[in-house]
């Protein structure tokens, strides 16, 4: 009765009640373990809606695997807005610095298809784009620009 259950979780903030019981409950795992465990791993994305495999076995013992929040939530939140532009080529909601940015690209790095945080800084930059979010006050499609010319090496050096 071994088994893997996928979840999307706020992160330090998981609780016995949907969606981690309904789906554990059945099976021979301790619940509030589980629940105590995924806290303890999420602390860092307080409030961040993260991705949660569950893997457990017949013996009750799991394991869990904590996938990275998606790029526009750690964009939000790193800002402190609940939402992007209606309009995200016309109206810009926000602005980040390249130094947010680099934090960003380095927390998500391992999960994208970036070799390196100059590459990952212009996928963040992607999203930046669909949120309407400026970047040290510019169009985030002309940073992806800079970037390449090297504008940035010196922050965005790892």
């Amino acid at each position: 009765m071994s088994g893997t259950v996928d979840v999307l979780v706020e992160g330090g903030r998981a609780n016995p009640g949907p969606p981690i019981g309904p789906v554990l409950g059945p099976t021979p795992v301790d619940v509030q373990a589980v629940v105590s465990k995924i806290n303890e791993v999420t602390a860092a994305y307080d409030g961040t809606q993260v991705p949660v495999k569950i893997v457990y076995e017949d013996d009750g013992s799991f394991e869990l695997e904590v996938g990275s929040p998606p790029t526009a939530a750690l964009i939000k939140k790193e800002l402190g807005i609940e939402k992007g532009s209606g309009y995200a080529k016309r109206s810009f909601v926000a602005n980040i610095s390249v130094e947010q940015i680099k934090k960003i690209a380095i927390q998500k790095l391992p999960g994208l298809l970036s070799y390196d945080v100059k590459n990952a800084a212009k996928e963040i930059a992607g999203t930046c784009v669909a949120l309407g979010i400026t970047i040290d006050g510019k169009n985030p499609r002309d940073f992806k620009e800079k970037v390449d010319s090297g504008a940035y090496d010196d922050i965005l050096s790892e």
